[in-house]
C-alpha cells in the first residue's frame, strides 16, 4: 500500500518543478524507506533500520557510528573480564547513547524554568511509531529528535519571545517531532510541515496519531487548493513539498533542521526564496558547517556540499543574529560541526 501511494506521488511529481523532487541523497533512501514501510507498516517506523539510518536520529547505533558486532565483542570481553559492575553498566550507558541523551537533557533543563513561554518542560514524547530511540527522564521521554528540537528552540527563546510567533513553517520536518513539540507547549501557534514522499507519510502518521486524524490538514485535503491559505488550515499540517509553490499568508518562523544539508544548493535557495515570499520574521537552521559527505560509488550522499556561508549569501534582507554548535548544536569527535544559525529578517 505504501509502495502504491509512493508511486502515485512520483507521477504527480513528474508535472512538477525538479527542484521539488527528491535530492540526490533522498533519491536513494526513499527506495529503501519505501520498501520497509511497505513490509514493516507505518506503526512500526521508528524501530525500522532504514528509518534510523536516514531520518530518525539516534544517540546509539547508528548515529554513534559502532557496528553492533563491535558493541557485542566489547561486552564479551567485559563480561569475561573481572570488571565491575560499574564499568558494565558505564559502557552500556555509552554505547546505548545514554550518556549523550543527558549531557543534551542537562543543558535543555538548565536553559528553561518552569515558568518560561513557551513552557518546554512540559514536553514528553508519544511512543508512537515504536521507538527504539527514545531516554525517560525524570518521567518524562526524549529521542535525539526532541532533543535537538527542544535545544534549538531554547536557543531561539534568548532571542524572541515567542510572543509574535503564531505560524511556523518546516522544510523537511522528519517524523514530525516539532509538530507534537508545538501541539503541546504552544497551544495556539500553527505548525505546517513541507516535506517529500516517503518522510511525509511518516509526519503524516505520526502527527495525526499524536493530535487526532481529523485535527491535521493533509495532502489528499490540500491538494485541489489553489491557493493554499494558511489560515484556513488546521493548526497542524503536513504538506507535499511542491505544496510550497501555492501557500499564501505570513509566517513568522521558519525552520530547517539537518535536512538542507542533504539537498543541492539550488534545491535550498529555491525553498529559502519561498520562505521570504511568505515574509517569514525568523529563521531558525541547523546543519552541517561543513556541508555533508560527497555521493560515493551510487551511496547516499550529495554532489555539492552547501556550507554555512552559503547560506548567508542566498539569505539577503537577513541579518545572522547568532550561531552557535556548543552546546545547543553539535562537534562530532572528527571535529564537523553541527551548527544553529538563527537568522532575522532586516526590516523586523
Amino acid at each position: 500500500m505504501i509502495a502504491e501511494k509512493y508511486q502515485a506521488l512520483m507521477k504527480e511529481w513528474d508535472a512538477k518543478n525538479e527542484l521539488y523532487k527528491p535530492s540526490v541523497f533522498w533519491a536513494e533512501a526513499s527506495k529503501e524507506l519505501v520498501q520497509e514501510f511497505d513490509v514493516f507498516g507505518l506503526e512500526n517506523f521508528r524501530s525500522l533500520s532504514s528509518s534510523l539510518l536516514f531520518f530518525v536520529p539516534t544517540y546509539g547505533r547508528p548515529g554513534n557510528g559502532y557496528s553492533e558486532e563491535v558493541i557485542q565483542r566489547v561486552e564479551q570481553v567485559l563480561m569475561a573480564s573481572d570488571v565491575a559492575d560499574k564499568q558494565r553498566v558505564a559502557f552500556e550507558q555509552f554505547s546505548s547513547g545514554y550518556d549523550n541523551a543527558l549531557a543534551d537533557y542537562r543543558v535543555f533543563k538548565a536553559v528553561n524554568q518552569s515558568g518560561d513561554l513557551p513552557n518546554l518542560n512540559l514536553f514528553s514524547e508519544s511512543q508512537i511509531g515504536n521507538p527504539i530511540e527514545q531516554f525517560e527522564f525524570n518521567g518524562q521521554f526524549f529521542s535525539r529528535s526532541a532533543l535537538n528540537y527542544l535545544l534549538g528552540l531554547s536557543f531561539l527563546k534568548q532571542f524572541s519571545d515567542f510572543t509574535e510567533i503564531n505560524t511556523i513553517l518546516e522544510i523537511g520536518g522528519g517524523f514530525g517531532t516539532l509538530g507534537e513539540i508545538v501541539h503541546k507547549t504552544m497551544p495556539s501557534t500553527q505548525y505546517i510541515n513541507v516535506d517529500i514522499p516517503p518522510t511525509s507519510f511518516a509526519s503524516e502518521y505520526y502527527l495525526q496519531q499524536v493530535v487526532g486524524e481529523s485535527e491535521v490538514s493533509n495532502y489528499e485535503s490540500t491538494k485541489h487548493q489553489e491557493p493554499i491559505n494558511i489560515s484556513e488550515l488546521k493548526r497542524i499540517s503536513v504538506l507535499n513539498s511542491w505544496q510550497i509553490e501555492s501557500l499564501k499568508g505570513q509566517v513568522d518562523l521558519f525552520v530547517n533542521y539537518i535536512s538542507f544539508q542533504e539537498m543541492e544548493p539550488e534545491i535550498v535557495q529555491n525553498y529559502l526564496k519561498k520562505v521570504k515570499d511568505l515574509g517569514a520574521k525568523w529563521l531558525l537552521l541547523r546543519n552541517m558547517r561543513e556541508g555533508k559527505q560527497l555521493r560515493k560509488n551510487n551511496r547516499v550522499g550529495v554532489e555539492t556540499p552547501i556550507l554555512s556561508e552559503d547560506y548567508i549569501n542566498m539569505l539577503g534582507g537577513y541579518e545572522l543574529v547568532a550561531s552557535n554548535v556548543m552546546p545547543f548544536g553539535y562537534k562530532t569527535v572528527d571535529h564537523f560541526h553541527s551548527e544553529i544559525m538563527l537568522f532575522k529578517r532586516e526590516d523586523v
